[in-house]
């Protein structure tokens, strides 16, 4: 296969500036590494704080954003092994060792020499992308493109909470709180682990509606009761086994550990600046609640969510909601941002 010596790329160059869709070299691969020709990449709310915010840094600038890719392999490093031009694979975007402590663990998602594609290296806005081979996960035949890309961190996230940090077992109740992306795919994700009754927790009226479509028992819009109130009087007082927070609000964050039963679970998933307060020690401790962080996501977890999408257990295609071509990323992005027509999921596709 005849690779061109040129791509087009959607740049990041400071705060406040669009992206720049700019030709640029197709990207060498070393030994060890493929290069994906990329189909869809999945636009996400961190790409929201670095661009418009600057809460989240890159390493450097100019750099291609995107760390949600899917595609077809174009070419091979003269080490990798197991994979050929031509086949279709989702990319988990975690740059890990595999030799520290943490790896080794099979924890790879907190390596400590972790490093995140379009935040730490050039990303997946762009025709073409380099990735050590590690990192591709096979895109089973007949699953899109466009979910390929999301799964790799707005479905994955909220796995990896429910099911692997918060150990979710069928027939437990469960309270969502943030019914955006993520908390919206957690809803589904509850229903697939087993979840006998789940509760979801958010101030908009359109997010809710989604959620009860998504599979929600109960719903509660904080605006108009108490959610841990509402919750206790759902559970006859007892509260929920699971409380899941995608949110990242110190508010939230307390709501969660205050209607959970006792030695319940929180996972909290969603990121923020506020600092966390909760139950003074005697309530905590005597309740006997575990109180989990949960940060991305493992290549198992992608891996699975493949195999359910693929064997049909899990529908994704509803949750991509608008897509654009890469010359409009900044469209997309702008969608995200303002919340225009109520987006889910938005991604960017290439030919």
């Amino acid at each position: 296969m005849d690779l061109p010596s040129t791509m087009k790329a959607a740049r990041f160059y400071e705060v406040g500036r669009p992206l720049e869709v700019e030709e640029v070299p197709v990207p060498e691969i070393r030994e060890d590494e493929v290069l994906v020709r990329v189909r869809a990449a999945g636009i996400c709310g961190s790409d929201v704080h670095i661009v418009f915010e600057g809460i989240t840094p890159t390493a450097f600038t100019p750099i291609t954003l995107g760390h949600e890719p899917a595609g077809v392999v174009a070419a091979v490093g003269s080490r990798v092994e197991g994979w050929e031009p031509g086949e279709r694979v989702s990319v988990t975007p975690f740059y890990f060792c595999g030799a520290c402590p943490n790896c080794l663990a099979g924890h790879a998602e907190v390596c400590r020499e972790r490093k995140v594609v379009g935040i730490h290296a050039d990303g997946a806005l762009a025709e073409y992308m380099a990735v050590p081979a590690r990192n591709l996960i096979p895109l089973p035949d007949g699953v899109p493109f466009e979910v390929g890309a999301i799964v790799t961190d707005a479905v994955a996230t909220p796995f990896h909470a429910l099911a692997d940090r918060a150990a979710l077992s069928p027939g437990e109740t469960v309270a969502i709180f943030g019914a955006g992306g993520l908390g919206l795919h957690a809803v589904q994700l509850a229903r697939l682990c087993g979840a006998r009754k789940i509760f979801v927790v958010d101030v908009r009226e359109e997010q809710l509606e989604r959620a009860r479509r998504a599979g929600a028992d109960v719903t509660v819009n904080p605006g108009e009761t108490s959610p841990v109130e509402e919750i206790l009087d759902e559970t006859g007082g007892v509260g929920v086994d699971v409380a899941a927070e995608f949110i990242g609000l110190g508010e939230t964050i307390a709501q969660a550990v205050e209607c959970v039963v006792s030695g319940g679970r929180v996972v909290v998933c969603g990121l923020g600046a506020e600092p966390i307060k909760i139950l003074p020690p005697t309530v905590f401790v005597r309740k006997q609640i575990s109180f989990l962080g949960s940060y991305g996501f493992t290549k198992r977890n992608i891996g699975r969510l493949l195999e359910l999408v693929s064997a049909g257990r899990l529908d994704l295609e509803r949750s991509i909601t608008h897509t654009f071509p890469l010359e409009e990323v900044n469209t997309a992005l702008r969608y995200l941002h303002e919340k225009i027509e109520d987006p889910i999921r938005i991604a960017v596709t290439l030919p």
